[in-house]
């Protein structure tokens, strides 16, 4: 198992974090990587919904809410709003407060710019330090 802390530095994701997160489920798609979105708010899950559907012309990515059709399972790419009842699957964008409690291959966070507000992520690291999995930090 592996945990990746994506850290936001570039001006471009300090204006639209869910933009990091759109290309991070662009790049799983794109592997052909069942993906599931842990979403903070229900407000967040549609916002990146939204998201999803515009990016690009050239770029459709099959994504679900939790919830909001039956065929959700057949959609390549999850997202989970925090009342959402949902199995994980193999990689876990995690945008919660708490880490990632069951089995999963791959585990992305996103870190923000705001360096008051990264300090729960310091604890995440831990956690899954403590736990034994791979840990790596790239930023963006």
């Amino acid at each position: 198992m592996r945990a990746d802390f994506y850290l936001i530095t570039t001006p471009r994701f300090r204006e639209e974090p869910l933009r990091l997160v759109c290309e991070l489920v662009k790049k799983a798609f794109n592997a052909g990587l069942p993906t599931l979105v842990l979403a903070r708010s229900a407000g967040q899950a549609e916002a990146l919904d939204d998201l999803l559907w515009d990016m690009g012309d050239d770029v459709f990515i099959p994504h679900q809410i939790i919830g909001l059709d039956e065929d959700e399972e057949e959609a390549e790419v999850l997202i989970a709003p925090p009342e959402a009842d949902v199995a994980l699957r193999p990689l876990v964008i995690n945008l919660r407060d708490a880490a990632v409690e069951g089995a999963f291959d791959r585990v992305l966070e996103v870190v923000p710019a705001d360096e008051s507000a990264r300090g729960p992520l310091r604890e995440r690291w831990k956690q899954y330090q403590a736990r034994g999995l791979e840990l790596k930090k790239h930023d963006m």
